[in-house]
């Protein structure tokens, strides 16, 4: 009965697994040049234990394909970053010292969902292949393995709307660019593709090797984080490195819906045009300005150019979910590690490849509030929220403060949790901010001058689904959780 029911949406699991096994190729061939025979034996037999899984889970299933249901679309959606996130910890587990499946298993979430929290230590000491894997999940899971499937669906004669509107970022998901969705995932796609290569070529340009750009080319644009080095940018402490980090992690953090619109049209107007790309720039500029002051006021810089590089790079790491850090600025005056932090809750836009809750989110929130305060004074006003020149349903506003409702839910349960099983309340909080909202480093004992590794296989448990959580936008993994769901 089961099988029937979501039959198709395993069916089309299967050749996601198949398609993912050949993501490890890419570290095998790193490892044909950098490393020993033995992990190239792990690579390749990564490699055929995915592929065959995916194999035999298709022709269990291969019977199964009909239209898929909004109901499959959902439950697909979480599978393939359960199951891929757990095909993707098995090579871990026989490549990384002295590791642990929750460490494993957190490692490969993080990647996946582009959050960046690490669990290991010695990444300097880390064979080439195992890091290449690391960034490279972050560059899959960047904008959405899903919008990938969506691209060839039509290949496999299945519909992808479901899914799109399961896997993409932000409140306005029926917004559609092209006549079929398919081509406006594969458009997205050519996008991220572009700005990639430019990434990785500046990052050359800057002084990198060639296997550190491609690596931070990944998390760059994926906005995940990870890097190769324990040090992280602190590793090269060079201007020029982080002024293209900057410049691509900006980029990173717009929607990439409207650099296809701009393609399309030929024109910048639907960026300069547009509100929640507008307010984007203006925190991103007081923050960098705001932080710069601070740590002048409070002598951490004496030089005001020399403030300014450290603000900016911090700021915009923090801000754009991307989790970078050239220095431990848990030590600055405490109120800028915070503010960091809560930048990273909704700054990014959605679109893009960052976490939070997103700008867009945030501007409809601060309008609905101002319209509330007006309706106190002139309860008969008519004063609907806007955005931009259109006018919003009052169902979008409905889903805005019941995603907000349920945020703050997930987040304080989490909390609790984590304080229950003996962390501190400094480190409990910030780490569950930090992966529901893709974050990626805390503070206190996952502050950016440690890592997660020091958490038990409960901790890393609980995070490791905030995680989900925040990748997924919580209402399409707590669904999964409701009666309504499993009805016939």
């Amino acid at each position: 009965m089961m099988m029937h029911i979501f039959g198709p949406a395993l069916a089309l699991l299967s050749r996601i697994i198949m398609a993912f096994a050949f993501a490890h190729l890419v570290p095998l061939a790193w490892a044909w040049f950098e490393d020993d025979e033995a992990l190239r034996v792990v690579w390749a037999a990564s490699f055929a234990f995915t592929f065959v899984g995916g194999l035999l889970l298709w022709w269990a299933t291969r019977a199964h394909n009909r239209e898929l249901t909004v109901r499959d679309g959902f439950l697909l959606v979480n599978l393939v970053w359960l199951v891929l996130t757990a095909f993707a910890a098995v090579p871990l587990m026989f490549t990384v010292p002295d590791i642990t499946w929750s460490k494993a298993y957190f490692e490969a979430m993080s990647g996946l969902t582009a959050t960046g929290a690490t669990a290991f230590s010695g990444l300097d000491q880390l064979p080439v292949s195992v890091n290449i894997w690391r960034c490279f999940l972050q560059l899959i899971g960047g904008l959405g393995i899903v919008l990938l499937v969506v691209a060839v669906l039509p290949l496999l004669g299945l519909g992808g709307v479901q899914l799109y509107k399961a896997e993409t970022p932000g409140p306005m998901k029926d917004t559609k660019f092209t006549p079929r969705i398919a081509e406006t995932a594969r458009g997205l796609w050519l996008v991220y593709f572009v700005l990639s290569v430019a990434c990785m070529l500046a990052y050359r340009w800057a002084g990198m090797s060639w296997a550190d750009a491609f690596m931070h080319m990944c998390t760059t644009m994926s906005l995940g984080g990870f890097s190769s080095h324990d040090a992280s940018f602190g590793y090269w402490d060079s201007a020029a490195i982080e002024m293209v980090a900057i410049v691509f992690m900006t980029l990173a953090g717009i929607s990439f819906l409207r650099y296809f619109v701009v393609l399309r049209s030929l024109t910048l107007r639907p960026i300069t045009s547009d509100r929640e790309i507008l307010s984007y720039f203006l925190v991103l500029a007081f923050s960098v300005l705001l932080v710069t002051l601070l740590l002048t006021w409070h002598r951490v810089d004496e030089d005001f150019w020399v403030a300014l590089r450290r603000s900016a790079f911090h700021v915009l790491s923090l801000a754009t979910t991307t989790g970078y850090a050239a220095e431990d600025y848990a030590l600055w005056p405490v109120f800028i590690p915070v503010y960091l932090m809560f930048l990273g809750c909704f700054v990014s836009c959605a679109g893009s490849t960052g976490g939070g809750i997103k700008m867009v989110r945030m501007v409809l929130l601060i309008k609905q509030g101002r319209r509330e305060l007006v309706r106190i004074i002139h309860p008969r006003v008519v004063n609907p929220v806007t955005l931009g020149r259109q006018t919003l349903p009052s169902s979008t506003m409905t889903t805005v403060l019941g995603f907000m409702l349920i945020y703050g839910a997930a987040t304080m349960g989490l909390t609790f949790l984590m304080l229950i099983s003996g962390l501190d309340v400094v480190t409990a909080f910030s780490a569950v901010v930090a992966t529901i909202n893709n974050i990626g480093p805390g503070l206190g004992e996952v502050g950016p001058a440690s890592n997660y590794g020091g958490l038990n296989a409960f901790q890393l448990g609980l995070l490791s689904f905030a995680m989900l959580l925040g990748r997924l936008e919580l209402l399409t993994v707590l669904v999964l959780l409701t009666s309504h769901f499993w009805r016939r």
